[in-house]
């Protein structure tokens, strides 16, 4: 089989609402796919990394962010099947915020999928999440 090595470069946000709960989506594709993830992804050519953020949550849950403010960097590796014959090896750097939506807006995320990596966004009540079924960069809320 072969490898091929990769670096991967994103955003991603941390929101709660009132009742404890999280804002998550269910990856359609990649590495994590079927798994639970912080909204976000990966900086493109020229932007910064808070347009990258904010181009993010557009996308995958509709919604504009009121404000943000870094909470933590992590690095993660994966390898995973591309298809019979090719792996990636991903060293996947993410730049996790801690973000804060408008309160009114809170129940107008978007719950479809974006057509790219997200299944749709949902709320989960933070106590009631199994640590398998997040990805890398969702556990970081239960530590």
């Amino acid at each position: 089989m072969e490898i091929f090595k990769t670096k991967h470069v994103g955003c991603y946000g941390v929101v709660y609402n009132n009742n404890k709960e999280i804002l998550l989506i269910r990856k359609s594709r990649g590495a994590y796919k079927g798994l639970l993830d912080l909204p976000g992804g990966g900086i493109e050519y020229g932007e910064r990394p808070e347009e990258t953020l904010e181009r993010e949550f557009q996308e995958e849950i509709g919604l504009n962010i009121k404000s943000y403010k870094i909470k933590t960097a992590i690095t993660n590796y994966v390898v995973w099947n591309l298809d019979e014959t090719h792996a990636e090896d991903l060293q996947h750097i993410a730049i996790i915020y801690d973000v804060e939506l408008e309160k009114s807006d809170l129940e107008k995320i978007k719950r479809d999928s974006d057509g790219l990596d997200s299944l749709g966004a949902e709320w989960y009540d933070v106590d009631k999440l199994k640590i398998e079924d997040l990805s890398p960069l969702a556990k970081v809320i239960k530590d």
